[in-house]
């Protein structure tokens, strides 16, 4: 993204017709993710963990220059003990999922490594810059790393279709793939 052009886009600036499709879009993702949210109920993330603080949609203008959107679910972010399930949706760049465990909370790593998730390797759990664009992250994680880190934060870019429908079920059917397997806590 070019941050320091001496000229105003004026063009850009008074085109309503930009301003309104990417209006309609952020709309239209919102809704989805809302519709995903309200498709898996708190009860069934209780099930999964405990201590679920239930669901929440976040957004904002600015994630290294362009908008975002997330659904968290779970929102226990402790890095000791902490779960959630993140749905990402970064403008300019992709559709994730992406699973936070702190440290004594683990799901078996071939499970995940299964359903397509690789592993990321940062040191900050909201590092998307290096674990998206620079795609610090491994499909064939050393069960020994795993242990010895802070955390673990899984991510699985997911693609997108056009039609709602069709991208609402295949979001619900991989969060509730991730709810069915079994979390497990070390003491």
């Amino acid at each position: 993204m070019k941050e320091n052009q001496e000229d105003l886009d004026l063009d850009l600036w008074l085109d309503r017709s930009v301003m309104e499709r990417q209006n309609q879009l952020k709309n239209q993702f919102l809704h989805l993710l809302e519709t995903v949210g309200n498709s898996i109920s708190n009860e069934e993330l209780t099930a999964f963990f405990k201590a679920s603080r239930g669901k929440k949609v976040t957004k904002g203008n600015d994630l290294l220059g362009y908008p975002y959107q997330v659904l968290d679910l779970i929102r226990d972010f402790d890095k000791a003990a902490g779960c959630n399930i993140r749905l990402l949706n970064w403008f300019g760049h992709g559709f994730f999922i992406l699973i936070f465990l702190g440290k004594r909370t683990e799901i078996p790593s071939n499970e995940l490594l299964n359903c397509d998730f690789q592993l990321g390797q940062v040191d900050d759990p909201w590092d998307f810059g290096a674990l998206i664009l620079d795609k610090i992250t491994t499909a064939s994680p050393i069960r020994t790393e795993i242990r010895a880190a802070d955390f673990q934060l899984w991510i699985k870019e997911v693609p997108i279709f056009g039609e709602l429908k069709s991208t609402v079920r295949l979001l619900v059917s991989e969060i509730k793939k991730i709810i069915s397997l079994e979390l497990k806590h070390s003491s």
